[in-house]
């Protein structure tokens, strides 16, 4: 009998997260700084102007106060993003099956799209799924990564079916994600909840709005509608209504605010502040929800759980508790599989 034997075509899923430097030297970090920093769609000003602000002041002199913050995230297996990509990768891959193949890759170094997708290409998949893992849009992260995947496919001799899933803030099995996650802290026991999302520059989400008007006139705060629905402040808030909704929280007791800042014209209010405040006027437990993040990072473990609990103590309060991220929770890794397959249809 002769012949050869056919492979059967998979279907590819590229799952895709921010990034990390490679190591938490100092050149690692500059490495990571410079090709995060330089996008444009990260800092969406004139090239001539984000090339000196980027490359001749932030990127020197930030690179080694941010190496020592890596240090304070880092594990004995590195990077806490990679560890939980990793694990999701290979969890999901299991719920899968046989008829597909999870990659990981990171927007900014590694691994990297250029080389995953490569990966992907000689494997001649019959379609590839990419899911950005951002649950609220940001033309920063879910529309960055985006650009980047169309950039380099579109240079493909052969191209097959390309889905790209968008945001995922009103996902059922996401937000039951979080309120499982939830259920090891007694809520009733902390003075205020809050949920602390990444800034944005205020001017970035002006940009979503066709019409020419600010986000400031679109009542993001309250609703999602047709014209804000892409718009990553009205999505947070979305995202905390329902949260709330679910964990049986009244719109008194928690709070929406914004972290990781780098100056004043973005959005608000600032967590950091919003904590003070709190402390000031007399509040001794915070519990605080991170849901921008599906796994736990610099943001999360570092920023709230060490320097706004130092914060925290400074003006009064006893503890702020971060609710831990998705990571590779068993009910994550079973929406993401109900994501993969809503793609494949």
């Amino acid at each position: 009998m002769t012949g050869s034997i056919k492979r059967k075509a998979k279907t590819g899923v590229l799952l895709v997260n921010l990034g990390t430097p490679d190591s938490t030297s100092v050149a690692d970090v500059r490495k990571y700084l410079f090709e995060f920093l330089n996008d444009p769609r990260v800092i969406n000003l004139p090239w001539l102007l984000r090339k000196f602000l980027v490359n001749v002041i932030i990127v020197p002199f930030r690179a080694p106060k941010s190496a020592k913050i890596y240090e304070q995230l880092w594990t004995k297996d590195g990077s806490p993003l990679i560890i939980y990509g990793s694990k999701v990768k290979e969890k999901l891959q299991n719920e899968l099956g046989g008829g597909f193949e999870v990659e990981l890759a990171m927007r900014y170094r590694n691994p990297g799209l250029d080389a995953v997708l490569e990966k992907m290409r000689i494997k001649q998949h019959k379609r590839i799924i990419v899911i950005p893992l951002f649950p609220q849009y940001a033309s920063a992260t879910t529309g960055s990564v985006a650009e980047k995947v169309m950039g380099i496919v579109g240079k493909w001799w052969v191209i097959p079916e390309i889905k790209i899933a968008g945001q995922f803030y009103d996902d059922e099995g996401f937000l039951n994600s979080f309120a499982e996650r939830a259920k090891q802290y007694r809520i009733e026991e902390y003075d205020h909840v809050l949920f602390s999302y990444h800034g944005l520059p205020v001017r970035q989400v002006d940009k979503v709005y066709v019409d020419g008007k600010p986000c400031a006139d679109h009542n993001c705060e309250n609703e999602i509608n047709d014209d804000n629905r892409f718009c990553y402040k009205a999505a947070c808030y979305a995202t905390t209504r329902l949260l709330a909704e679910k964990l049986n929280l009244s719109g008194e007791r928690y709070t929406v605010c914004f972290q990781s800042r780098l100056d004043k014209d973005w959005l608000e209010p600032f967590t950091d502040k919003v904590i003070i405040q709190k402390a000031k006027e007399g509040a001794k437990k915070i519990l605080v929800f991170s849901p921008a993040f599906v796994a736990d990072c610099l943001e999360t473990i570092v920023e709230i759980g060490i320097e706004y609990q130092k914060l925290f103590e400074e003006h009064g309060g006893k503890k702020i508790q971060l609710v831990e991220s998705l990571n590779d929770h068993p009910l994550w890794i079973e929406t993401l599989r109900k994501m993969v397959l809503k793609h494949a249809i």
